[in-house]
């Protein structure tokens, strides 16, 4: 062997005897059983139900007229992707519907973003939101019950 080589064996036998073995991996987070949620890039065999998630107007806004409600979805992305054809896209792909103080009409978002709702009268207000897979079949729903105040000005 070079002597080169048999430095570098040495250095290596020297620094891990030194240093004793290896640090463990940090354990992972927790959450699923491996401790990491699936990574939302591979298809998976099976998914837990989606479910849907809804805060309270955010009180400063709400206080100026403005709702703001935020949002998530668990078990499914939105994204604004429609049709049949997206139901087999894994992980799960969705959307959701709005309808406000019981409107005969909604409309759908894919954005994931908040709902921002302005000039709204002062009074009590409600937002229904459903969370739909591609064909708009709904999956899950909320009702966010609120008062908006009497106040000056406008957004």
């Amino acid at each position: 062997m070079p002597a080169f080589g048999k430095l570098a064996l040495t250095a290596a036998v020297l620094l891990t005897a030194a240093c004793g073995a290896p640090p463990a991996a940090p354990a992972p987070p927790p959450g699923t059983a491996a401790g990491w949620s699936p990574a939302p890039v591979v298809p998976l065999p099976s998914q837990p139900p989606p479910s849907l998630v809804v805060d309270a107007p955010l009180p400063d806004q709400l206080a100026m007229g403005l709702v703001v409600l935020r949002y998530r979805a668990e078990n499914l992305r939105i994204v604004p992707v429609y049709g049949p054809a997206a139901l087999d896209v894994s992980p799960r792909i969705g959307h959701i519907h709005v309808t406000v103080d019981d409107a005969a009409w909604h409309w759908a978002d894919g954005s994931g973003e908040p709902l921002i709702i302005q000039s709204l009268p002062a009074g009590p207000h409600k937002v229904w939101i459903g969370l739909a897979d591609p064909t708009h079949k709904i999956l899950d729903e909320k009702t966010v019950n609120f008062v908006v105040p009497v106040h000056s000005g406008h957004h």
